[in-house]
């Protein structure tokens, strides 16, 4: 007589694993994650043709948009990206409403709101790096060098603007953690840089920007982004830009190629 052993049950992520693969079935054409999203989950792996299209007879590949997100406009432009793609805007807004309400001049605001864009739309590490990139084409020089160097400036302390190391980061990494020597170059380029006090201006008003409660509005700074943003006529992300791709990425993120 055969035992009867009793059914492991599905871990919760298993469980979300399998209504995500449910749901893939269900549409039209077959989605793919890149190799980064395996990465994140402690995979190394690639999905490939044969397999997507092995366990999804009869569909295509995705190569556009993809239905399960917030559809784009034809010609999309950041304002877009902040309601379409961006994962939240609470911090970023609050950020540019500090230094608004501060008094800084617009590239300072422009540059809170775009400080943290890599981390709501793209990828945690780096950022600063990230979001610069994704910017330089379309702002001034000083805006996209500040995005960039706050991602060291961030754990270094001025007491001359009393910026102290934030007690948030202690609480996130513990009191041993050392920046990696390629962020404390970093620094020491900056600090001594014309436009230092553009890139310490985010940090400061980067660590008051994190209340739940905060009441902030995209529409506030509508038009600093119209003067201070240059949105190509053909689409942010359509365009030809250096970054061009990157856009792309996000307005398509699950297209095979």
């Amino acid at each position: 007589m055969q035992e009867d052993h009793p059914t492991r049950q599905l871990t919760v992520s298993e469980r979300a694993d399998e209504l995500e693969e449910q749901m893939m079935h269900e549409l039209e054409r077959i989605v793919s994650k890149s190799t980064l999203f395996h990465l994140a989950d402690g995979n190394l792996k690639a999905d490939s043709s044969a397999e997507l299209m092995a366990k999804n007879p009869g569909k295509y590949l995705l190569m556009g948009a993809d239905p399960r997100l917030p559809q784009m406009p034809e010609k999309p432009t950041l304002i877009d990206y902040f309601r379409c793609r961006f994962a939240t805007t609470s911090h970023l807004l609050q950020s540019a409403t500090h230094a608004l309400k501060a008094g800084h001049d617009e590239k300072v605001i422009l540059a809170c709101l775009l400080h943290d864009i890599g981390v709501v739309s793209f990828i945690r590490a780096d950022h600063g790096y990230w979001g610069a990139q994704m910017i330089e084409p379309y702002v001034e020089e000083e805006v996209s060098w500040a995005v960039k160097t706050h991602q060291a400036l961030r754990f270094f302390p001025d007491p001359s603007v009393g910026y102290d190391y934030p007690e948030m980061y202690l609480k996130l990494f513990g009191d041993d953690y050392k920046p990696e020597p390629y962020i404390v170059a970093e620094y020491e380029r900056a600090r001594n840089h014309k436009w230092y006090m553009t890139s310490r201006l985010i940090c400061i008003n980067d660590i008051y920007s994190f209340d739940p409660n905060a009441k902030v509005n995209l529409d506030d700074f509508v038009d600093i982004i119209g003067r201070n943003f240059k949105q190509p006529k053909e689409g942010l992300g359509l365009d030809s830009s250096p970054s061009a791709h990157m856009w792309r990425t996000l307005m398509w993120p699950t297209r095979f190629l």
